[in-house]
């Protein structure tokens, strides 16, 4: 029963948020007046499909609450003896309902839209509709999550062990809603093209305003959605690295970069600058979106954690992707005329800096993309297999990196006009010699503190830190200006955050160490500061699974009375016959203690691999930093779309 009652939901979906499309296109042949009425149309239908898309994943969830394993779907994710938050969160935890996810977070999407006050709302509605209705109809066909199944079975599956964490309820829902809140971008600028007055110079840049507004919230989802993974996977895989190189860690790392290209392009887009940028940035973004959900669900990519999918539902994907990527690129050919974009003339001003700031954002999508998709060209080329791993994107994400540090910290000292007041360069120089000094004496300091356990000097880390640092001085000194405003705080958080993040990876990656011991109860080793001491193994009966844990402790050898325990386990999953390694973390000041227990060597001795993660926490705190600047920006009151309206009307002063 609850799965008819989904399927007709999704069906309504469906079929709603295609009448609203259709109505939209049809409404280009009607005159002023009526368009107007079915302009209200168009409206309530998008809210009838949002409604009705809450309704179907509430079903779908209910159907999980309640262990309805006639839904085939639900029967391959979930088990009676699973806790209760984890078969909710088991909703998006497959592909079938990660779409479904999809079509809900995008009819809400358009339900924002449709209440906007913008020139361009009319034909952003209809577009945010015909998406929906693509990807409802995709769902219902190809991925339909309430399908039924011939045989009711009396248990489920269970959901996949490493999905079993608060970060499977956290993670994708905060990624779904960065993707797709890319598609109201998109939406806002193909219907400025689609409007007939494009030449107007109220219309050319008002869909920025209220675009810019859903490009920060869509920016602030994924920003939080890729630290939250990051986090997962340290701590779930029981590995200690933050980051691999993954293909599906790279699909959302691609969107992330052009959307942060996009973000500083519509500052001056607002004022006729960068118009074209803008334009196909707000494009690429959401079908980098798309493409990353073709990665996880296609199959034609190895992954740690992709969905393993019939790939001709990844190619239906791509299908999807290249019709939306031509018809918005063929919009702005064809539009092109009715485009003008004022020059950049001076090197010396922010709009410069900008132009290469969307650069290095673009260069680095190319890394990516190019990286992470050549091993398949290669593949599907009959030439063999081939990998591609982190040494080539460390070796071409490094030098863009550092070179991104060092042209963000000149952002104080420049202005947006050639001829206002600059800061005076001594101040400038000598900021820039004390981040020199000030990393030579870090990365000095921690190389010769630790050679004990093989640290060496670094070049590379010696000029993150350094490019760092000058980032931090530089955007500290704003803090003393006369003329500071919510804006530019928000720059200063985004500007630190990424500083500090980048200060930690440099840091994690030249300075960390490990080692791997047999250990059992009653047993000790050195390590580095530490001595570790095995205690005691505990055996444990969960509800849905049962655990060996070491019970160890970890002894400062400077300070033997400040004595910390930890905990890592060794899980048994009886209904996917699975073995999980969850690992303990004990945290310090410049990094943690990762502890994870590795196969048993006899009865009571494990392999124990022991590892100092230097600086990492620093990452995840940069990119706390980050996510409140977008927090920052959106409630400051110079952000509001009515304020930047006025602004450029009487041509008033850039925020940042």
């Amino acid at each position: 029963m609850i799965g008819y009652i989904g399927l007709f939901t999704l069906i309504v979906v469906a079929v709603t948020s295609s009448f609203a499309s259709i109505s939209g296109v049809a409404s280009y042949r009607l005159p002023l007046q009526h368009r107007l009425h079915l302009d209200k149309v168009v409206q309530l239908l998008t809210l009838l499909s949002m409604l009705f898309a809450v309704a179907a994943i509430v079903v779908l969830a209910v159907a999980f609450a309640v262990d309805d394993y006639s839904i085939k779907y639900v029967s391959d994710n979930s088990n009676s003896q699973l806790h209760l938050g984890y078969k909710i969160a088991a909703t998006w935890g497959g592909h079938q309902g990660s779409m479904l996810f999809w079509v809900m977070t995008l009819s809400l999407w358009g339900a924002a839209l449709s209440f906007i006050q913008d020139s361009v709302r009319r034909h952003a509605m209809w577009l945010m509709q015909l998406i929906v209705a693509i990807f409802a109809w995709f769902t219902l066909i190809a991925s339909n999550p309430f399908e039924l199944n011939a045989v009711i079975p009396t248990q489920g599956r269970d959901l996949n062990p490493m999905l079993q964490d608060i970060g499977l309820i956290i993670h994708p829902p905060l990624l779904y809603v960065g993707y797709v809140g890319f598609a109201s971008v998109l939406a806002l600028a193909l219907g400025s093209l689609f409007t007939s007055s494009l030449e107007a110079s109220a219309n050319s840049t008002q869909w920025v305003v209220s675009a810019r507004v859903c490009a920060v919230v869509a920016w602030l989802f994924l920003t939080a959605g890729i630290a939250v993974g990051s986090w997962w996977a340290y701590y779930e895989l029981g590995w200690g690295g933050w980051w691999f190189w993954d293909p599906v860690e790279n699909a959302s790392l691609l969107p992330w970069l052009t959307s942060c290209a996009l973000l500083h392009t519509m500052m001056l887009a607002k004022h006729r600058q960068l118009v074209f940028w803008t334009y196909s940035l707000a494009f690429i973004t959401f079908c980098l979106s798309i493409l990353g959900t073709f990665i996880v669900r296609s199959g034609v990519l190895t992954s740690v954690h992709a969905f393993a999918v019939d790939p001709t539902k990844g190619f239906s994907l791509l299908a999807i992707l290249t019709i939306i990527f031509v018809l918005a690129f063929v919009s702005l050919i064809l539009r092109s005329d009715s485009l003008h974009s004022k020059a950049i003339t001076d090197i010396r001003t922010k709009p410069f800096l900008i132009l290469i700031a969307a650069n290095l954002f673009t260069l680095a999508t190319m890394v990516v993309v190019f990286g992470t998709f050549y091993p398949m060209v290669y593949e599907l080329l009959g030439l063999g297999n081939i990998s591609v791993g982190a040494p080539y994107f460390n070796l071409l994400f490094g030098p863009l990196s550092i070179f991104a540090l060092f042209v963000m910290g000149f952002v104080p000292f420049c202005r947006w006009k050639s001829d206002e007041k600059r800061v005076l360069t001594p101040l400038m120089a000598v900021l820039f010699v004390a981040g020199l000094i000030a990393a030579f004496a870090v990365v000095l300091y921690y190389s010769l503190h630790n050679a004990h356990v093989g640290a060496e000097w670094s070049f590379w880390a010696f000029m993150t830190v350094w490019g760092s640092v000058w980032v931090v001085l530089s955007h500290l000194r704003l803090l003393y200006s006369h003329k500071m405003n919510h804006g530019l705080y928000a720059v200063i958080l985004a500007h630190v955050g990424i500083a500090v993040a980048a200060f930690g990876s440099a840091m994690n990656a030249e300075y960390s160490y490990e080692m791997t011991r047999k250990l059992g109860p009653g047993s000790n080793v050195e390590f580095g500061d530490f001595n570790i001491r095995y205690l005691d193994t505990h055996l444990y009966v969960a509800r849905s699974f049962s655990s060996e844990q070491a019970e160890i402790e970890i002894t400062p050898l400077s300070n033997p009375s400040k004595i910390q325990r930890a905990y890592p386990e060794k899980r048994h999953y009886p209904v996917r016959v699975m073995n999980m390694t969850e690992p303990s973390m004990t945290p310090k000041w410049d990094g943690d203690i990762y502890i994870s227990l590795g196969d048993k060597v006899d009865a009571v001795h494990y392999a124990v691999r022991i590892q100092f993660k230097a600086f990492v926490r620093w990452i995840w705190f940069g990119a706390l930093l980050v996510c409140l600047s977008g927090v920052w920006m959106l409630l400051s009151p110079l952000f509001t779309p009515k304020r930047v309206q006025c602004e450029n009307s009487v041509g008033g002063t850039n925020v940042v």
